[in-house]
């Protein structure tokens, strides 16, 4: 039975990620069909779907990791301190969600910084 499960388990992942992906697509391709049925024109299309790339999208992504593996690190160090094994899983989220607020907080001020300097 366990092998069963085994070899279940990568099928099922790659067979979910393909079906998520296939319906991305899928949402796409509609997307633009009905705008092209709606008499939009190349341009205005084009316009809609151009979004702003963010230039910190890396520093974020660095300061998220940082704090996962802070969180990680300090869980593991309490869990064979205190011999309690809720410390891992409480760190990490802890950890991840204060990466998440200063990394949005500081990417803000870099945009705010980037606007100023460009006016």
């Amino acid at each position: 039975m366990e092998g069963v499960i085994a070899l279940s388990i990568p099928i099922v992942s790659v067979v979910v990620t393909a079906v998520v992906i296939i319906t991305i697509i899928y949402f796409n391709y509609r997307k633009q069909q009905l705008l092209i049925e709606k008499g939009f024109s190349a341009e205005e299309i084009k316009e809609m779907f151009k979004t702003e790339k963010d230039r910190f999208i890396l520093l974020k992504i660095g300061i998220i990791s940082i704090f996962f593996g802070l969180g990680l690190g300090f869980g593991l160090m309490l869990e064979d301190w205190m011999h309690k094994t809720y410390y891992v899983p409480l760190l990490i989220f802890v950890g991840t969600g204060i990466g998440f607020i200063l990394a949005n907080y500081y990417g803000r001020k870099l945009n705010d910084r980037k606007v100023e300097a460009e006016n």
